[in-house]
């Protein structure tokens, strides 16, 4: 099923990547409160295993992780499924925004620190983008 198909079927699923547990913790929470499905991992490694055995809506990704930072997983799940959106999550901004990164161009970015209720707005944007 790929992400259009997902999207019709009002079915929004969230691959969530980010290395600090409370954060993610409180990721999740708020994204689940919010009515999303979510799958949440603690590296990019692990998360981009998982979008290869099933599809997603949306890439929430923390840039600075172990073993696969966010924009490697990025550039990996956006070969892996171009309609996949993107977002990351990152007190790094800059990192983020360097063309010489090859991040996917069309990732939006959320700077740390930001309150919960931004970030579920960030997302509703971007799926209805």
């Amino acid at each position: 099923m790929a992400v259009n198909e997902l999207q019709k079927d009002g079915i929004c699923r969230i691959l969530l990547a980010e290395d600090d547990e409370d954060m993610r913790r409180f990721l999740v929470k708020a994204l689940q409160k919010a009515g999303y499905d979510v799958v949440s991992f603690s590296n990019g490694a692990e998360a981009f295993e998982r979008l290869k055995e099933e599809p997603f809506t949306l890439l929430l990704t923390d840039i600075v992780m172990p073993e696969m930072d966010g924009i490697e997983l990025a550039r990996r799940a956006a070969e892996l499924d171009p309609d996949l959106k993107i977002m990351f999550i990152t007190g790094f901004a800059a990192v983020a925004l360097n063309p010489d990164n090859q991040a996917p161009k069309d990732a939006k970015v959320l700077s740390k620190p930001f309150h919960l209720r931004d970030l579920v707005q960030e997302v509703e944007r971007l799926l209805e983008a």
